[in-house]
């Protein structure tokens, strides 16, 4: 008896599913993808979700009751300025950063041909400025390398202007152009 329920069960569904037609059998199997999707990726989620917004909500009222507290001193005015100047190398420094710079440019295999200095002092300026236009030779790799590595080893120093110049295209040596400022402080108070 229980087979021939089975069988009869199954016979039904073949008919049902023939009446439907492709389209409706794609229908239905989306249908199914769905609801197994939902209890398989997002029922689970549902709970960390909310888990997380009670946690976002916590926060924000926690920081809403207390306010931030930056440092227990209050900083005059012009003691942040200070700060800020006293993080530039001294004016007399510059020949170590020059120094700094040469290394920085054999350790990336670019060879420096000549170079240009100018030291610029504006009135009322605290900081001077070391102008420097380096002509290098190299790969590309390794002059952006040489510039890269140049502004993380010396802070103070900006790249103001670079221009590339290739021989031919089959040419994989490049000649560029650097200029660089490097701030100094001059120590006035």
């Amino acid at each position: 008896m229980d087979r021939s329920v089975l069988t009869n069960t199954l016979l039904r569904v073949r008919w049902q599913t023939e009446r439907l037609g492709s389209a409706g059998k794609i229908g239905f199997g989306l249908l199914v993808f769905s609801v197994v999707f939902f209890f398989s990726a997002v029922l689970p989620r549902q709970a960390e979700s909310s888990a997380l917004m009670e946690k976002a909500e916590m926060m924000r009222l926690h920081f809403r009751a207390e306010p931030v507290r930056v440092s227990g001193r209050k900083m005059q005015s012009d003691q942040g300025l200070g700060d800020f100047y006293a993080f530039f190398p001294n004016i007399d420094s510059s020949p170590f950063w020059i120094k700094e710079l040469v290394q920085v440019a054999e350790a990336a295999n670019v060879e420096i041909s000549g170079s240009e200095y100018r030291m610029v002092r504006d009135k009322g300026w605290k900081l001077a400025r070391y102008e420097m236009m380096l002509p290098v030779r190299g790969g590309y790799p390794q002059i952006r390398a040489f510039i890269a590595d140049a502004l993380r080893v010396v802070p103070a120093i900006a790249l103001v202007d670079i221009v590339i110049k290739r021989e031919g295209v089959e040419s994989d040596l490049l000649e560029a152009s650097l200029k660089f400022h490097l701030y100094l402080n001059e120590g006035k108070r």
